[in-house]
């Protein structure tokens, strides 16, 4: 019964993160060459920008230094602002010169010019650094259309390049909220070569490094504080009751604990790192959850060198305290992940997949309790009948140093 026991948990896991991970969804995206514009106008080159639902159709003429675009966001709800912008500075926030345009109370649209100074920007209308002519918008069945255009004989980079930015955010009443501060609003960022007409998401090499920074931040606490710690709670919860398991449970839990607790590290120093590149951009929950996470499980790990035998009449005590840190952990590890998928806000189907992964382990977990309690009470009215039969004086063995 044991070695069944140990090939079904076994089995168990394995399907379910199999399953769990081959969760995927197919999903299409428009395209801008084939919108046409109920003004008639024609744009010569046009970009589906791969954040925030939206599109650029744009042409340049070169000969005056002057940009015509058409700036499109599309999916737009009632009470929310747009803006498109062209930063001669960086390729960030602070220093963009944007144009703003949301759909008021009276049902007219207003758009106007602010440049950016701080993260704490409330758009305040102002001049741009280069002249913008022609600006109008519309709103009509969701979507913005921006027109405007902009002389950027001065803003231009090497070879025609500028950097450009787009958001969305809310309103209170007339008056734009900050927006949001996670997700594909922190994403919303590219280079631009009018040009050519090569766009660079995530403002080319620098911004995808930071990309790629978050991505490595998300999988390494994903795999150990999501994944990890859960699967080694119910190896130790579930194989010590095989008598054949034993010791061989506790040393695959010390080394399944210990692995999660290395690479979980990894990923909160990732995390304190990203935070310090990233200033004004602040997620209060998440780096809280993620610095109790790390002083509790450090706590836990030096308290294994102080882990009583189990005939000490303290391992009673230092049991409770180990089972119900260790619990903590996985409780504040799971609700973190989905905190950190919340702040990504990658495509809907890693969502699910480690929604699966996490419905998975609940479920092999309840099958094994109820095992477990079956062999357990099994294993008991063995031993009762074997104390109570004629001559029959067996002993309960001696119970092990790693229980």
């Amino acid at each position: 019964m044991s070695i069944s026991m140990m090939k079904f948990l076994n089995q168990t896991l394995c399907l379910s993160l199999v399953l769990s991970i081959s969760m995927t969804t197919l999903s299409f995206a428009q395209t801008c060459s084939k919108y046409k514009f109920s003004s008639n106008n024609v744009f010569a080159s046009c970009n589906d920008l791969p954040f925030l639902d939206s599109f650029l159709h744009y042409t340049y003429d070169s000969s005056t230094g002057t940009l015509h675009i058409a700036y499109r966001h599309t999916k737009l709800t009632s009470g929310k602002w747009v803006a498109w912008a062209v930063n001669p500075t960086s390729t960030g926030m602070v220093g963009a010169q944007a144009i703003v345009a949301f759909p008021q109370s009276d049902g007219t649209v207003r758009v106007y010019t602010s440049p950016i100074r701080s993260y704490q920007t409330s758009l305040q209308e102002g001049d741009l650094s280069f002249n913008v002519s022609g600006l109008s918008a519309t709103y009509e069945n969701n979507e913005m259309v921006v027109l405007a255009s902009l002389s950027l004989s001065q803003a231009l980079g090497n070879g025609g390049t500028i950097n450009t930015v787009w958001q969305d955010g809310s309103m209170s009443g007339n008056s734009p909220l900050p927006h949001p501060t996670s997700g594909n609003n922190v994403r919303s960022v590219s280079t631009l070569n009018v040009v050519s007409g090569v766009s660079a998401a995530a403002g080319g090499a620098g911004g995808n490094s930071k990309l790629r920074k978050r991505n490595i931040h998300g999988i390494l606490n994903g795999v150990s504080w999501g994944i990890m710690m859960p699967v080694g709670a119910i190896i130790a919860r579930y194989l010590k009751v095989a008598k054949s398991a034993n010791p061989a449970w506790f040393y695959i839990h010390v080394f399944c604990q210990a692995s999660a607790y290395i690479i979980g590290v990894a990923g909160w120093a990732t995390g304190l790192k990203l935070g310090g590149d990233s200033p004004g951009i602040q997620y209060s929950t998440h780096r809280s959850i993620g610095i109790a996470l790390f002083s509790l499980a450090t706590v836990q790990v030096f308290a294994m060198f102080l882990r009583p035998k189990p005939e000490h009449k303290h391992r009673l005590y230092w049991n409770i305290y180990h089972h119900s840190i260790g619990y903590t952990l996985i409780i504040l590890g799971v609700v973190n992940v989905f905190k950190g998928l919340d702040i990504l806000s990658p495509k809907k189907q890693w969502k699910n997949a480690y929604t699966g992964i996490i419905v998975a382990l609940a479920i092999v977990a309840v099958l094994l309790e109820a095992f477990t309690w079956y062999v357990v009470i099994k294993r008991r009215k063995l031993e009762e009948s074997t104390k109570s039969a004629p001559h029959g004086a067996a002993s309960n063995g001696a119970r092990s140093q790693y229980a």
